[in-house]
């Protein structure tokens, strides 16, 4: 009997009874049933920027591409992994082991996703990472069975670290949230700002989700950087933005998010977030095919998409068409057709996958716009700077993953 930390759900146009199904699904599909397994954070800090959108997005991928593949019904499961690293790994191996899931998506939060990659690794299973960014998912922890599709924290340095630098912000003092997400990504952009001629000054740690940013806000204030670059995430990057504009701080020091999503200015507001630079996978009113998927998703959310939540639909796209392509479920055959096959949709043009997982794609370095510069609801960015896919990710030469290396 299947048991789940938050709901589960068949997709609704799975009609047909179980034994039938399996009866009449061909034998390439390992009992019967493709199922989709995602690991999200549904009631904490990073709900709003997965959790149920992250759901909504997933769903909307089965019914795009019918509900079925091979013959078989497509089945969607979801829990809530309340950002702890030892309830995703038993999750991912009760799926995995028990309940017959067959890939693992979106992961919300690097520690989590870190712990479920090491299950998924033994057990031979793919798992998409859409809501983490550590690098050491495709870098340190690489595995054959893992995608990271969306975004990584060196993408983020290079965009908006690089970014600041180019606007005279080369003085840097860190606000970091104590786990592996806020490690990696304090580590990356003090490599790009020294690369570039930065400086940093110092770093604070804070624990994840706190209460009160005040004191870590005010160390930050005391350094005199120029630029205060807040390594967190989700209600952490509001809270310390609010705390900032509080303060006064950003009267004489410039606030950097380093992982901002759309969601967050929405919660902030143009009136405090204008001006703001930050590096996205995706933005939905960039054209008519982002404008048209964005708009359905509204319909059902009530708001718009962020880059987690539209890569959650593309990932699990991308694997049901390999899955189609390869004729069978098979770890090994869908990976092969996930890496050999282009990605072009909504979300991305001419995507690939590396061997070593990591998705290349072009990213973005948007500025926040000014309050009077909106023109109608969600209207947030411009378009500062277009980072091709060979410049925003880690190098091959730079990275310690085997699959990268020639024998």
């Amino acid at each position: 009997m299947r048991t789940m930390l938050g709901c589960a759900v068949a997709a609704a146009f799975a009609l047909a009874a179980p034994a039938a199904l399996s009866q009449n699904a061909p034998p390439k599909v390992s009992d019967g049933v493709v199922r989709i397994g995602l690991l999200l954070d549904m009631n904490s800090l990073y709900a709003d920027l997965t959790g149920e959108g992250s759901v909504t997005a997933a769903r909307m991928a089965i019914e795009d591409f019918g509900g079925r593949v091979l013959g078989a019904p497509i089945e969607l499961v979801f829990a809530d992994h309340q950002n702890k690293a030892d309830l995703a790994a038993a999750k991912a191996r009760e799926w995995l082991e028990s309940d017959r899931v067959d890939v693992i998506a979106d992961v919300a939060a690097s520690a989590t996703a870190l712990a479920a990659l090491e299950v998924a690794r033994q057990r031979n299973r793919i798992i998409m990472f859409s809501g983490p960014g550590a690098t050491r998912l495709t870098n340190e922890n690489c595995s054959p069975v893992s995608v990271h599709y969306t975004y990584d924290t060196y993408a983020l340095a290079v965009g908006t670290g690089r970014g600041a630098l180019k606007t005279g912000g080369d003085t840097w003092f860190f606000v970091t949230a104590d786990y592996a997400f806020g490690h990696t990504l304090e580590k990356d952009t003090t490599d790009v700002l020294k690369a570039n001629g930065g400086k940093v000054l110092g770093s604070v740690r804070h624990p994840l989700n706190a209460t009160d940013m005040s004191s870590f806000l005010l160390q930050a204030q005391a350094s005199k950087a120029k630029v205060i670059g807040l390594a967190n995430a989700g209600g952490d990057t509001i809270n310390s933005i609010k705390t900032a504009n509080e303060f006064g701080i950003t009267k004489t020091q410039n606030v950097a998010g380093l992982l901002v999503f759309i969601n967050d200015i929405h919660a902030l507001g143009l009136g405090v977030a204008k001006g703001m630079l930050l590096t996205e996978a995706f933005y939905w009113d960039m054209n008519p095919e982002t404008r048209a998927w964005s708009r359905r998703y509204f319909e059902r959310m009530k708001k718009m998409p962020n880059m987690i939540q539209a890569g959650t639909y593309s990932s699990i796209t991308h694997y049901l068409r390999a899955v189609r392509a390869a004729g069978t479920d098979d770890t090994a055959a869908v990976m092969a057709k996930m890496k050999s096959t282009p990605i072009n949709d909504f979300f991305v043009k001419d995507g690939r996958i590396r061997e070593d997982g990591r998705m290349m794609r072009e990213m973005y370095l948007f500025e926040v716009k000014q309050p009077s510069e909106s023109r109608y609801p969600w209207d947030y960015y411009k378009l500062k700077a277009t980072i091709p896919a060979a410049e925003a990710f880690m190098p091959p030469e730079k990275s310690v993953c085997p699959l990268l290396k020639k024998p």
